[in-house]
C-alpha cells in the first residue's frame, strides 16, 4: 500500500531515533491516521533483512483483525501466539500476539518488537524491556494516546514521535468534522476519584438514573439523525439500561461488554454495519479496534481520563462515503471538562514523577444557550442554531440619592451549601461576566464575595442560560457598593 505523506515521514523519524541512539520510541498517530499501515511498512523492512518481528496487541479481539490488515499489506508469513489459535506457527518470521498469552510463556527470540497501544501499561513490558538480553533490540510503541502517568520513567519508553494530529487529518480529509452538543449535566458531586478518575460505584449510581437515561434516548431521537451510533456506558447495569430503554422507543439497539461472545460480538457488529442495528451499548469494549461507520456517538461514561476520552470519540472520526461530519451527545460534561479532542495536546511521555499538565492552545469550549452546542470560546454567535447572546440588566444611573443598603444577604463563613446552588450560582456569574467582556476571574471573586468560600474545584466552569432576578440584583448591588468604595463614600448620602 502507497504511503501518504506523514506516513512516511514517521517512518523516516523512527529511523532517526533508531540511528541516534533510542532503544524504546513511542509514535503518536490518531484513530485512523493508518498505524498498522506504518507498522505493516516497518515489518515489510525488517523482513527484507530477514528479521524476525514480534507484534504484540493488548486485546483477544485485536489479533484477527491485525492479521488481517498485515495481509492487506503484503505480510503472509505471519504466526499467531494466543491460546490454541488456528494460525499458531512458532516458525513463521512475524508473530502476531497476545500480551496476555506471552506473559505466560517463553519469549520467541526476536530482532524487532512493535507494541500496539502501547499506552496500556502491562507489567510484561516492563520486565521485558529491562532484561539484558533484550536491551539492544528495539521496541516501537504505537498509541493514539501516549499519555500514561510513568510512560516515559527510566528504563521505559525513551522518545516521543508524533506523527500526525487529530486536527491536522481533520484539515487534510483523512478525518471527519465533528459536532459535539451538551444536553445534560449530571450532578457527580460527592463521587469520588481514585487513580485520576471517578469512581466506577459511584459514577454508576450518579448516571444509571431513569431522568437521566431517558433524557439519553430523547436527545438521540431529536438530534442523532437515525446515525449508526456506539453509546459509552459506565457499568454493564447502565449500558444494558440505556440498551432497553432505546428498544423501547422502538429503535434497534444491542448490548456489548468484555464478556460477550466474541461469535455474538461479531454478529452485533456485523449488523450494525449493514444498519439492521442502530445503536450499540457498551461497557469498554469498542475504545479500541473498532472500525465500523459510527456517525454518532453517545458519551454516557463521564471521565477526566485524556485517554479514555480521546479513544471514545476516535471511534467515531473515521470518514465514510456520504458522511458529512460525526455527532457527539455528551451527556458526561467530559467535553467541557477536558476541551475538544483536538485542543489535547502532549510534547513528552510522562516521567513518573510530577503531573504534567497539558498544553493547552485554547480555552474550554462554551455551550449555547440555545441549542446546547459547544462552540470554541471566542465564537459569539452559535455556529449550530445562530444563537447570538446579547448583554443584558445593564445598570441605568438616574438622578436621585445612593444610600447604604441596610440588609445584605450574605452566607456565613463556610455555610453548608448545596452543589444545585453553588453550580447555579456560579454559572450565573460566569454568564454574566461572559456577557460583560469580564476577566475570567471575576467569577470566582463574585462568588467568593456572596459566600465567602471559594468556588470549589468540582464545580463547572460553564455558563448558565439565564440570569435569575436573584442573582442580578445582588451583582446589581455589590456594583453599587463597589462603585461607593472607589468614590470614598461608604456609610454617607451621595447626591
Amino acid at each position: 500500500m502507497e504511503l501518504r505523506d506523514y506516513q512516511q515521514a514517521t517512518i523516516d523519524s523512527i529511523k532517526v531515533a533508531l540511528k541516534d541512539g533510542y532503544k524504546r520510541p513511542v509514535v503518536q498517530a490518531p484513530t485512523g491516521s493508518g498505524k498498522t499501515v506504518v507498522a505493516a511498512a516497518i515489518i515489510n523492512m525488517a523482513r527484507q533483512k530477514d528479521k524476525r518481528v514480534l507484534f504484540c496487541v493488548p486485546a483477544l479481539s485485536l489479533i484477527d483483525q491485525t492479521v488481517e490488515r498485515f495481509r492487506e499489506n503484503g505480510i503472509f508469513e505471519v504466526g499467531v501466539i494466543q491460546a490454541q489459535h488456528e494460525m499458531t506457527d512458532g516458525t513463521q518470521p512475524v508473530q502476531v500476539c497476545s500480551v496476555q498469552t506471552l506473559a505466560r510463556r517463553t519469549i520467541p527470540e526476536a530482532d524487532l518488537i512493535i507494541v500496539d497501544e502501547c499506552h496500556v501499561q502491562f507489567k510484561l513490558y516492563d520486565k521485558w524491556m529491562g532484561m539484558e538480553e533484550w536491551a539492544n533490540v528495539p521496541f516501537i510503541g504505537l498509541t493514539a494516546t501516549p499519555w500514561s502517568k510513568g510512560m516515559g520513567a527510566k528504563g521505559k519508553w525513551d522518545k516521543l514521535i508524533i506523527g500526525t494530529t487529530t486536527q491536522d487529518l481533520i484539515h487534510r480529509g483523512s478525518l471527519s468534522k465533528f459536532r459535539v452538543f451538551a444536553p445534560a449535566h449530571p450532578d457527580l458531586d460527592g463521587v469520588k476519584t481514585i487513580a485520576g478518575d471517578y469512581d466506577l460505584a459511584g459514577l454508576s449510581t450518579a448516571m444509571d438514573k431513569g431522568n437521566l437515561v431517558a433524557d439519553i434516548v430523547s436527545t438521540w431521537l431529536e438530534r442523532g439523525q437515525d446515525r449508526q451510533t456506539i453509546c459509552f456506558a459506565v457499568s454493564r447495569v447502565h449500558a444494558k439500561h440505556i440498551q432497553q430503554s432505546f428498544v423501547a422507543a422502538g429503535v434497534a439497539a444491542e448490548y456489548m461488554d468484555a464478556f460477550t461472545d466474541m461469535d455474538d460480538r461479531a454478529s452485533i457488529i456485523r449488523r450494525f454495519g449493514n444498519g439492521d442495528v442502530r445503536v450499540i451499548c457498551n461497557v469498554g469494549v469498542l475504545t479500541t479496534g473498532f472500525d465500523a461507520d459510527v456517525r454518532c456517538i453517545i458519551l454516557a461514561r463521564p471521565t477526566k481520563s485524556e485517554i479514555l476520552y480521546t479513544q471514545m470519540i476516535g471511534r467515531g472520526l473515521r470518514t465514510a462515503k456520504g458522511k458529512d461530519d460525526l455527532i457527539v451527545l455528551d451527556h458526561s460534561d467530559t467535553t467541557l471538562r477536558l476541551g475538544f479532542v483536538t485542543d489535547i495536546h502532549h510534547d513528552k511521555l510522562h516521567d513518573g514523577t510530577k503531573q504534567q499538565a497539558a498544553e493547552r492552545t485554547e480555552k474550554l469550549p462554551k455551550e449555547c444557550q440555545q441549542c446546547h452546542f459547544l462552540k470554541p470560546p471566542k465564537l459569539l454567535e452559535c455556529p449550530a442554531c445562530g444563537f447570538k447572546p446579547e448583554p443584558r440588566a445593564k445598570i441605568e444611573v438616574e438622578d436621585g440619592e445612593l444610600v447604604e443598603l441596610s440588609s445584605r444577604r450574605k452566607a456565613k463563613p463556610n455555610a453548608p451549601l448545596g452543589p444545585t446552588e453553588m453550580q447555579s450560582w456560579y454559572s450565573q456569574l460566569i454568564l454574566h461576566a461572559e456577557l460583560r467582556g469580564y476577566k475570567p476571574g471575576w467569577a470566582y471573586w463574585a462568588f467568593k464575595d456572596k459566600f465567602n468560600i471559594s468556588p470549589p474545584r468540582h464545580l463547572l466552569e460553564n455558563p448558565a442560560y439565564s440570569i435569575s432576578t436573584e442573582v442580578q440584583g445582588w451583582i446589581t448591588h455589590r456594583n453599587i457598593r463597589k462603585a461607593r468604595a472607589s468614590q470614598g463614600t461608604i456609610g454617607r448620602k451621595w447626591r
